[in-house]
């Protein structure tokens, strides 16, 4: 079984979200609470695999949250966001967040998309993925540079993968895109994070980015 947390200062949005998963079979919600600080701590208590904050929330909000959930290295964090709050999430893509969902995201998918935080996968919104990527503040070293030549050390077919990666494209999606296996998407994207030294899909979607690769939307 997947073990579950859901954080949402609003309990009909917990209801909602809970009632959804415990359709799945495999997924167990196991906490629910209602601000960020009481998410960190029932994480630990409660060995989390998967935990789906809101942003907004009394004492801690959201982010904050998923960041310390990330660091301790356990449980998956993912965020739950609307449209309009990307300006906030876009703090933490480089903070070890394993992704973000729309609050409308249909059941199913949010169902996958905890399976998938829970097996390693970093779950990313197509919607919100481009906009996310192009209104994050970068450093200021030379990320384009940078970027461009850490992407020049892949292949050809690895760099229509990253580009793929950077419009938020599942591994199924990929392998579609391209006529492969899934398989076959899922070790070209094991490969381009090994070679590119990310940490998940999430920086890997940014490197694209930084380096050029996203087709105009």
């Amino acid at each position: 079984m997947i073990r579950v947390l859901i954080a949402d200062d609003e309990a009909l949005i917990r209801a909602g979200v809970r009632m959804v998963l415990e359709t799945a079979g495999d997924i167990e919600v196991v906490a629910e609470v209602a601000n960020g600080a009481d998410a960190v701590e029932r994480t630990r208590r409660h060995l989390v695999d998967v935990a789906l904050l809101d942003i907004r929330m009394p004492v801690m909000d959201g982010l904050a949250a998923a960041e310390r959930i990330a660091a301790a290295g356990r449980t998956r964090a993912i965020v739950l966001t609307t449209f309009g709050e990307q300006e906030y999430v876009a703090r933490a893509l480089r903070g070890g967040v394993t992704g973000f969902l729309l609050k409308d995201t249909p059941p199913d998918d949010l169902i996958r998309a905890v399976r998938g935080a829970a097996a390693g996968e970093a779950i990313l919104s197509p919607r919100i993925t481009r906009h996310v990527i192009e209104t994050y503040v970068v450093d200021h070293r030379d990320p384009a540079g940078d970027a461009r030549r850490r992407v020049a050390t892949l292949t050809a077919r690895e760099r229509e993968v990253l580009a793929l990666l950077g419009d938020g494209s599942s591994n199924a999606d990929i392998a579609r895109a391209l006529m492969i296996s899934e398989g076959t998407a899922k070790a070209h994207v094991s490969r381009i994070l090994t070679g590119l030294g990310c940490a998940n899909r999430v920086q890997a979607a940014i490197l694209a980015h930084e380096a050029g690769l996203l087709r105009p939307a």
